[in-house]
């Protein structure tokens, strides 16, 4: 039977670290990188008698997530221990909450496959501690324990399963991640695992029960995610079509071979024993509270996307790729004010600098220039200093070694020749070299001047004013 017989059901459990400077029960740092062991505590490492405080700011990030992804906040709420047994977990439970989140009942909007609107509703955000991590050390054949991470805070970000393709997670794990840039609550590092998600994937056919779900943990690559989901629909839909039974089971995904692995039977919330954490108060949340983060929050994508198609006059597919990412919009709207045109300094994100991102496999947070070299760059080819197409050069040199524009054109010679004269002494070398072109000119052919043109900038490696040549060339052709 064909895939399109059967409906794909997909819900995400995202895994946010927020970007306090403490970790969420103790004063350690959740700077990241630190040599192993080295930001610890007798708390985050379960030492007895040690008590744990919660981190206020913790509380303020999560609200401010919860708002931003329109969720109601829960006034009254409470932490739980959540009992599982495993070495990076010192304590043998996390603090996390089960049955009163601080969050609750919001939605993201994403456009579906067919470029129709659509909500996919968040069920839940709750604040917990990360656990540590093991480093496995293939020479030894052991593993060893790294507890910086230990009580790193997470907010954990649950949607329903109302995702039903893999393109509709990406978009939505895309604008979950762009909102929380925005406010200001995580750096959303997926390489450093800041930012990550558990997938749940189950298949049914329309008008039947939904199917049993198989998760995949802590994936951190979008591109991974995607591929991950497509296979476990086509695997899923195989194995029903064979006769066999889908179990309920947590998956490694291992992204060389292009498959997933069984790993365990899944978990319910029974199985962790869920209870109060007796060691930290209750959380109560006033109106006041939780209205002056509200009057406080930043301007959101939405927002932006919107003043960027009225104010600037973009369209919504670039108004969409800008805002995907706050370092791109940041860049885009400082860039734009220091050379006053917008439109280029979107036409140069959208076309060679996404190019040369998805080339390098990058990031816009990673991009190594500033807004400040991009206007130069921009007001250097609007002001007639360098041509479009050394622009592109130029650009492929900021992003190997970021300087001034200015400088990299000295440097380089790429300073375009804009004298009459010496366009003219061009032209007419063209023009004797290519007989041809002039008759084909004449005899209605256009295409003849963008070849004489063409050739032009090829002698002079680009250098040449194109607005001038071509001026030139139709006086010349014409006469």
């Amino acid at each position: 039977m064909a895939r399109e017989d059967y409906e794909a059901v997909i819900g995400l459990e995202v895994h946010a670290e927020l970007s306090t400077k403490t970790k969420i029960f103790c004063n350690c740092s959740t700077e990241f990188g630190a040599d192993p062991n080295t930001h610890i505590c007798p708390i985050c490492t379960a030492m007895p008698g040690a008590l744990p405080t919660l981190n206020e700011k913790v509380v303020e990030y999560a609200v401010k997530a919860g708002l931003a992804t329109n969720c109601s906040i829960s006034q009254d709420c409470k932490n739980d221990r959540k009992n599982y047994f495993y070495p990076d977990l010192p304590k043998s439970y996390q603090i996390s909450q089960f049955d009163k989140p601080l969050c609750n009942h919001g939605y993201i909007e994403i456009d579906d496959d067919n470029g129709n609107k659509k909500k996919i509703r968040i069920l839940r955000i709750h604040i917990e501690e990360d656990a540590g991590k093991l480093n496995h050390d293939d020479y030894s054949g052991g593993s060893l324990v790294d507890l910086n991470r230990a009580g790193v805070p997470l907010i954990e970000i649950v949607s329903e399963p109302d995702i039903s393709s893999p393109s509709e997670a990406d978009r939505y794990l895309k604008k979950l991640k762009s909102i929380l840039q925005y406010i200001n609550v995580s750096d959303c590092k997926m390489e450093e695992g800041s930012l990550r998600a558990d997938v749940n994937v189950s298949v049914h056919k329309p008008q039947e029960p939904l199917g049993t779900r198989h998760e995949m943990k802590n994936m951190n690559s979008f591109k991974s995610i995607q591929r991950a989901i497509e296979y476990e629909i086509d695997n899923q839909i195989e194995s029903i079509e064979a006769g066999e039974t889908i179990e309920q089971e947590t998956m490694r995904w291992d992204d060389v071979d292009g498959r997933t692995y069984s790993m365990r039977n899944k978990e319910d919330a029974q199985d962790y024993r869920y209870f109060p954490e007796p060691d930290l108060v209750a959380i109560r949340l006033s109106d006041e509270y939780i209205e002056n983060i509200k009057e406080n929050l930043p301007e959101l994508p939405e927002s932006r996307k919107i003043r960027y198609m009225e104010e600037i006059g973009l369209s919504e597919k670039d108004a969409d790729a800008l805002v995907s990412s706050r370092a791109y919009s940041d860049i885009f709207e400082e860039a734009g004010k220091i050379c006053k045109d917008y439109k280029s300094v979107c036409n140069w994100l959208t076309s060679d600098i996404a190019r040369i991102l998805n080339e390098e496999e990058m990031e816009p947070e990673q991009i190594p220039f500033t807004a400040e070299q991009l206007a130069e760059m921009v007001s250097l080819i609007n002001d007639g200093t360098i041509s479009s197409k050394i622009g592109k050069d130029v650009l492929e040199e900021l992003f190997k070694n970021a300087r001034s524009p200015k400088k990299i054109i000295e440097e380089k010679g790429w300073v375009q020749i804009s004298d009459e004269n010496a366009i003219k002494e061009i032209v007419l070398k063209i023009l004797e070299a290519n007989p041809q072109s002039i008759v084909d000119f004449k005899a209605g052919k256009d295409r003849a001047l963008g070849y004489l043109v063409g050739q032009a900038m090829k002698e002079t490696r680009g250098k040449a004013n194109p607005k001038m040549l071509n001026e030139m060339f139709l006086e010349e052709l014409n006469k």
